[in-house]
Parts: C-alpha cells; structure tokens; sequence
C-alpha cells in the first residue's frame, strides 16, 4: 500500500495539520506525520511498527481493544470518546488530552484505520479555567444569598403574623432570584445610585459654596436682605442634605431590621399643624395647602414620627410636583379601627407605565427626571407603614394630579 504513489501520499500526509496515524487491522502502526510524531515526542518514523498501545495509558489498555474490534465490524467514520476524556501518553510517559477522529478504509484488499488526533491541553486548561471562576462565581451567588436570607430571618423576627411574614419571605426570595439573574445589571444599578447621588449632593453644594462666596461682599448694612437671602439658601441646601443623609440611614436600618418603633399616644392635630407649618416654607407662588377640619379630637397610639414622615414626604412630594397657583388637599378620615390620609394634589401626575414602579428604591418617573430627587422617599414611607400594619396606595393621572392615600391602625400592632 504505501510504497505506490509514495511521493504524493507523503505530500497529502504531512499537510495535514492534525496528528495522523494509521493502524492496520491489528492495531499495529503503519503510517504517521510529523504533526503526531512531535504531539508524542517520537522521532520520525520511530512509532512505525509500534502496538497502538504504545500511545494510549496503560489503564485503557483492555477496553480499547475492545473497542476497536467493534469498530472495526462498524465500518463507520466517527468521532471516538464522545461523552468521556481520551488522552494519549508521550515517550516521556506524561499524559495529555487529545481528541480523535476515526476513519476506516480499505485499499489493495486490506483494512486500516486512519485516525486524526488534537492535543487539546490548552484547551482543557481554559475549560478547567472557566470552571473554576465558575465555582468561584457561584460561592459568591452562595453567600449572597445566604446574605439576603439572614436579612429575611431578621425581618421575620419583627413581625409575629404569619401572613405577613411570608409576604416579606416572598418578596425577599423574589429579589434574591432576581439579583442572580441579573448580575450584570446589579453593577449598572450601582453606577446610576453612584450617579444619582452625585448629582443630588453636587446641586446643593454648589449653592452652598456660591452663596458662601457672595455673602462675603455684602458688608454694608442696607444689603442685609442679600445676606438674608443667601444664608436661607445655605439653611434650605444643609436641610436637604441632611433629608438625603436620613433617608439613606433609614434604607440601612430598615434592611438590617434595626428599626425599633417608638409607640405613644399623641393627638393627631399636632403632628400635622408641625409637618404643614414646616411646608409651608416651602410653597411655590400661589399654592396652598387646604388643612382638614374636624381633626382636634382624634388620637393615634402610633409611632409618632413615622407618622410625620409619611404625611411629610406625601405633602412635600405634592407641593413639589405640582405648578404655582394650584391646590395641595389634605383629607383626614377616622373609625374605631383606623385613621385613614388623602392627599391629593394638581400636579404633573404619574404616567401609567411607570406606576407599577413608584414605590421601587431609586426610581424615578420618566416626567420626574429633572426635577429634585432621590426615589427613596416613598420605599422608605411604604416599608414602615407595613411594619405599623398599615399600607399605601395612590390613584393618578399625568398632567392631572395625584392622590395617595394612607392607612394605619389607630392602635399599634405589637
């Protein structure tokens, strides 16, 4: 067989850019290419002669034989080791991974196997690579999960009604699968939070070193109402931060189950008469805040700031987004069993497709964007009014107006 055609044989031979062997029907090796000689560290034509087995580890030795001579009655090209590793061993007796094709043929009455080999070394060590910063990756999801699971035990602890345990264990669950499916977005959720509040302390800082400077020129006493001016919008900026700081503490706390409510009876009329008088200040040219009558007699045993929170950050978020000359209303509703808050106002509304996030962390609606803001305010009004046993809804209309409506238990659920 291989003494005709020599020469275009060996040409076609040594081209090929895999390892060749070529095995008679006795497994002896008749034929190889360069390519395979260095793959196994034999010097040319040294292997010719040699028992197959030369090049397969001692340990596969009785199972290839008998996978060859089933082979062999297949007489079927196919791709050998599929679902397992095949490797093959050098002179120097270390072992390495290959692939092998497997191609019978027969010529001048004789049957021999070609077989196409590829040291797969490198790729094998990407692959182990992989695996391993897979493993690595998955220890993390591990012990993030075990993370957010001990912050589900924690809140569990701080409510004894099982149903709204498991609404807190669902909600829980539902972020975790939802943090490990969407690992990529976790990091660009960080770098707009990292954003967000840049800008959010940027703004004020700025007017704060600006008025700073400028106060520094009006030394004359006719020009108080400019030093006036200015020093309100220092107060007015270190108030805001400091709203932002709070805010931010308050999402630590509450993710912690660090919250500890302080319960007392007040009159409601004082915690609103503080929050209006406080809004006030704030009112555009024209607004007005419509107080609620009938409210002197109604009493809450009730963790008395979250209360001013709540009614605070719905009064100031109505004041903010609506325009001059329009109307803030507050409605206040009582029974036995619960105190129930409307506030409504004229403003921009919220659209409808951005609804079903108003009270997700960090969000903001799409006709929200330019104006002020943290979105953390309304998550952090939500979350402490279900720790009280109490809820949160809203009703809008873009370019319309907005009312939220607040409910909460006259008396604390302990």
């Amino acid at each position: 067989m291989f003494r005709k055609d020599q020469d275009v044989f060996n040409i076609l031979f040594e081209a090929v850019s895999e390892g060749v062997i070529v095995v008679d029907d006795f497994q002896n090796i008749v034929a190889t290419n360069v390519s395979v000689e260095q793959m196994f560290g034999y010097a040319p034509k040294e292997l010719i002669g040699k028992h197959l087995n030369t090049l397969i580890p001692q340990k596969y030795h009785t199972g290839h034989d008998k996978y060859f001579k089933n082979f062999i009655k297949e007489d079927v090209s196919r791709k050998m080791g599929i679902g397992r590793d095949l490797n093959g061993i050098r002179k120097d007796s270390t072992m390495f991974p290959v692939e092998i094709g497997l191609n019978p043929f027969e010529i001048y009455g004789e049957r021999y196997v070609m077989a196409l080999v590829i040291d797969v070394s490198i790729r094998k060590k990407q692959e182990q690579e992989i695996l391993e910063l897979n493993m690595q990756l998955e220890e993390k999801v591990l012990k993030r999960t075990k993370e957010l699971s001990n912050a589900v035990s924690e809140l569990k602890v701080l409510n004894q009604e099982l149903e709204e345990e498991n609404k807190k264990r669902i909600e829980a669950e539902r972020k975790t699968k939802k943090a490990l499916k969407k690992e990529i977005e976790l990091n660009e959720l960080k770098t707009k939070f990292l954003s967000l509040v840049s800008h959010e302390f940027k703004t004020p800082l700025s007017g704060i070193l600006t008025s700073t400077m400028l106060l520094g020129k009006y030394k004359l006493t006719e020009q108080q109402e400019n030093r006036d001016k200015h020093i309100k919008t220092i107060t007015d900026r270190v108030h805001y931060l400091n709203n932002i700081l709070n805010d931010f503490l308050s999402i630590d706390k509450l993710e912690t189950g660090k919250i500890k409510y302080n319960y007392s009876e007040f009159k409601l009329s004082k915690v609103l008469n503080e929050v209006v008088y406080n809004c006030n200040l704030l009112l555009k040219q024209g607004q007005k805040i419509k107080y609620p009558d009938n409210i002197d007699d109604m009493s809450l045993y009730q963790d008395e700031k979250i209360v001013e929170l709540t009614l605070s950050n719905l009064i100031h978020n109505a004041i903010k987004y609506s325009p001059e000359n329009t109307v803030i209303d507050i409605d206040v509703r009582q029974n036995y069993e619960k105190t129930t808050f409307d506030i409504t106002d004229q403003g921009i509304g919220i659209p409808e497709k951005d609804q079903k996030n108003i009270f997700n962390r960090y969000f903001r609606a799409e006709n929200a964007l330019l104006t002020q803001g943290t979105g953390i305010g309304l998550n952090i009004v939500k979350t402490h009014l279900e720790n009280l046993g109490g809820n949160i809804k809203f009703a809008s209309e873009e370019s319309k107006g907005t009312r939220f409506t607040v409910t909460i238990p006259n008396t604390a659920i302990k």
